[in-house]
């Protein structure tokens, strides 16, 4: 199977690495709009380099992480060639072009899996399998926590969607996952704390949200773009039967201030790709059997839309300082 990435970046490149050692793959092919970046990535991969047009051409099927500006766009051109396709989060920032996407990738018969990499992680499987299972009981309540440990650059942050659809829409589909359960109701807020360059693109730094599942379950999520210690990503769970944690481990930055407990760790996550290390791995490995035909799709299309849904009724909740259904983000 040869296989393209398209978009050479942090996350680009790291797929096009972590392909190159699937056995079933017998080439990777790199494309970014930057043509001297994607033939750096691939000499130093020793891989070959196309352009974007020709690479639908040249593959079987086609990942996709390039700008967010242009997954939709490069997700219809996958779909025109019949090609399976992977594509990082989001979609697109905004519903009506989610939709539109959904629909072409449905006319066209082919299958888009899209990346919401902790559906992967070991620990957010145990907890779905604990809940799954019956052996967390009634969920009562949960709380989702995502800190990163700097913030991102201006270009970044003008084109992200926002926190909520760029940063918490992760929190957002692996609540799904974890729960099998849809949110029916938010209330947010957010503000800018200590960085004003969020204010200048009309995002914030610092948010938090209160979400109500169909069961009537409670939870809340903080979110900061900025964590002293590290990179920040846990849930709890509380229930009738168990209360566990996910991302709670050896390297966690957090420290406990209760005597006799030990420092924060020297060696914590500093960044997203080391937390989400063996999750990234594995989900290129079930997209390669996704597009070999020998796996249903784990993240469909359908789910991405539920997260920014999610994600969407969360900013006009802080845009209109009030609760908000889900049932209004249509």
């Amino acid at each position: 199977m040869r296989i393209g990435v398209i978009g050479v970046g942090r996350i680009g490149s790291m797929h096009a690495g972590m392909l190159v050692e699937e056995p079933a793959v017998d080439e990777v092919i790199l494309a970014d709009i930057d043509r001297p970046r994607a033939q750096e990535v691939a000499a130093d991969l020793a891989l070959q380099a196309t352009s974007i047009d020709e690479i639908f051409d040249r593959v079987d099927a086609v990942v996709i992480a390039a700008a967010t500006s242009a997954h939709a766009e490069l997700i219809g051109k996958a779909a025109n060639a019949r090609l399976p396709a992977f594509c990082e989060k989001p979609i697109a920032v905004d519903i009506a072009s989610t939709h539109e996407v959904i629909r072409d990738v449905a006319r066209a018969g082919t299958v888009l899996q899209v990346g919401f990499q902790r559906r992967f992680d070991a620990g957010y499987r145990a907890a779905h399998d604990l809940v799954a299972h019956g052996e967390l009981g009634t969920l009562y309540a949960f709380r989702l926590a995502g800190h990163d440990p700097a913030p991102p650059p201006e270009d970044y942050i003008a084109v992200s969607g926002g926190i909520f659809r760029d940063f918490s829409i992760h929190d957002f589909d692996a609540l799904r996952f974890v729960t099998g359960q849809e949110v029916t109701e938010v209330y947010a807020d957010g503000s800018v704390v200590a960085f004003p360059v969020f204010a200048t693109q009309g995002d914030v730094d610092t948010a938090v949200a209160t979400l109500r599942l169909e069961s009537g379950a409670l939870g809340i999520l903080s979110v900061t773009r900025h964590d002293p210690l590290g990179y920040d990503v846990r849930m709890e769970l509380f229930g009738s039967g168990d209360s566990v944690s996910v991302g709670w481990d050896a390297r966690t930055p957090l420290r406990s201030v209760e005597p006799g407990m030990p420092p924060a760790p020297a060696e914590a996550y500093a960044r997203f790709q080391e937390r989400f290390a063996d999750a990234y791995s594995d989900e290129m490995t079930a997209f390669v059997e996704v597009a070999e035909g020998r796996r249903e799709n784990p993240c469909t299309p359908e789910d991405a839309l539920e997260a920014l849904r999610v994600a969407v009724a969360c900013d006009l909740s802080r845009a209109e300082h009030r609760p908000v259904q889900l049932a209004e983000v249509a």
